[in-house]
């Protein structure tokens, strides 16, 4: 009798052709599952992509020596809905897929072994404004891929919190010159002083710095190039109100705000859900959901 999982696989496949998808992304979490999948016949097909945890360890060569590529994922708990969209913006970004792709998707539960979901995603078409997803315009940013790494961390913090404590805070990644020029400093700026190389966001030290200093008000300012410019930064934006805003706070007015202002992209962190969400031209383009029911109590 056929797993669960591989019945599951193989009726996406069936769909992946029925439906004229451009690929299946399959979502797998444990060594135990990549190794299962491995030595199934299912490995031999090539319309695949692998999605896996940034931590798992597993020599991505084993899956491209048949043809499979391999998208690197946050290795936090999101939901379903949050972990697609996550590996969409990642497999447009290494040009698995196009901005106009249809991806069938196959996973499970966060951290648990078997699958139980398949749903289809037409890039090419609006997504629903519960599950907003646009980021057409987006991914032509020059500033995209810091975007990416600005999300990872904004993923961490809302999930984890800082020592225990829920924590909300607000990233604007690029056109520096005018995201300075509308707003100020609220604190000293911890960053100031310090050469560029040793600002870089992709550094592991600035990254805890920034988990750290997340307790601090205002908002995170960075550069195109991924260069922390300023941390604890008062956005001088007007706060606006749109029917998507609605029920969100001052930060997530304001940055969206000063997307609207300037060239820049915000990264906004709920301190009440965890909720990352993503502003560019004072709109949502898209939300992240952690799951928080692993934050310290």
């Amino acid at each position: 009798m056929k797993s669960q999982k591989a019945t599951l696989i193989e009726n996406a496949l069936n769909l992946a052709k029925g439906s004229d998808s451009d690929c299946i992304f399959l979502f797998l979490h444990t060594l135990q599952n990549c190794n299962w999948f491995l030595k199934t016949e299912l490995s031999k097909n090539a319309n695949l992509v692998i999605v896996l945890p940034r931590d798992l360890k597993i020599k991505d060569s084993l899956f491209r020596k048949k043809g499979i590529e391999v998208i690197r994922s946050w290795s936090g708990n999101q939901t379903r809905f949050s972990r697609i969209k996550y590996a969409i913006l990642h497999g447009v970004v290494e040009r698995i897929i196009d901005i106009e792709s249809k991806v069938v998707c196959v996973l499970g539960p966060w951290g648990k072994s078997h699958l139980d979901t398949i749903a289809v995603h037409d890039l090419s078409l609006s997504w629903t404004e519960v599950f907003p997803f646009d980021p057409k315009s987006i991914i032509h940013n020059q500033s995209f891929t810091k975007v990416l790494a600005v999300i990872d961390i904004a993923l961490d913090i809302g999930a984890l919190g800082r020592e225990g404590k829920p924590v909300g805070t607000a990233f604007v990644i690029g056109d520096t010159k005018h995201v300075l020029r509308h707003s100020h400093q609220a604190v000293f700026n911890p960053f100031k002083g310090y050469s560029k190389k040793e600002r870089v966001i992709t550094r592991s030290e600035v990254v805890e710095s920034i988990k750290e200093l997340s307790t601090l008000d205002g908002a995170f300012v960075i550069a195109e190039d991924g260069t922390v410019m300023a941390a604890g930064r008062h956005l001088d934006a007007r706060s606006i109100l749109t029917k998507q805003l609605q029920g969100m706070g001052s930060r997530h007015r304001t940055a969206a705000g000063i997307t609207r202002m300037t060239h820049a992209v915000a990264v906004v962190v709920s301190e009440s859900t965890g909720r990352v969400t993503i502003f560019e031209k004072g709109r949502i383009i898209s939300t992240l959901d952690p799951v928080i029911s692993s934050r310290l109590v």
